[in-house]
């Protein structure tokens, strides 16, 4: 399996862990090819962008979220994850900012 092909896959089985969160939008994007020569991706270790609109999200803080993201992917990391940046919004704020 090409390491494409892997990461695709990869994707999809991030979808799967966070599907307890209800989210109402989700953007999974590889960003790897950007890190190509970077010690992280030479170990096999993706870079990803994460957006994550859900209702989870509400009253929770920055942190909390985050946390409660990585408590989902943490076994992910770092071998299959190596980077993983991260944009989670309540549905309202997702409609205030227009994303």
């Amino acid at each position: 399996m090409s390491a494409s092909a892997g990461r695709a896959g990869l994707a999809d089985e991030m979808r799967v862990l966070l599907a307890d969160l209800a989210a109402e939008r989700i953007e999974i994007e590889d960003q790897s090819a950007a890190h190509a020569g970077h010690a992280g991706a030479a170990a096999g270790g993706g870079h990803y962008a994460l957006v994550l609109v859900s209702g989870a999200f509400g009253g929770l803080t920055s942190l909390q979220r985050h946390r409660l993201v990585y408590a989902r992917l943490g076994a992910l990391m770092p071998a299959r994850i190596h980077a993983l940046s991260m944009r989670l919004l309540t549905p309202e704020e997702a409609r205030a900012a227009a994303v």
